[in-house]
């Protein structure tokens, strides 16, 4: 069995998920869902830290609109997945529309 597993991301996927990680490592949320399983923390800080070291972009003076443009280009080929359900209308106002 190798003692390496490469992971492959397109640039947009690599922003967008360094700038998520780094938002929410350290929230009391997120430690709390991770310190279930602790183990999960060392493969969380190595991509974490790779990504960090890979991205150049991240200390570019244009870094914001660069990941804007990612997280739309993701959220464009996403579709709907994991968007939330529309709420269904309610009976009365599909009575309010006739």
């Amino acid at each position: 069995m190798p003692d390496d597993v490469t992971l492959r991301l397109t640039h947009d996927q690599a922003i967008v998920l360094s700038d998520w990680l780094s938002t929410v490592m350290g929230t009391p949320a997120f430690d709390g869902l991770v310190n279930r399983d602790r183990a999960v923390w060392s493969p969380l800080h190595a991509i974490a830290g790779h990504l960090e070291t890979a991205i150049d972009v991240i200390f570019s003076p244009t870094y914001s609109d660069d990941l804007l443009g990612a997280r739309e280009r993701l959220l464009d080929q996403l579709g709907d997945l994991g968007r939330p359900p529309s709420p269904e209308p309610s009976p009365e106002a599909a009575d309010d529309n006739q």
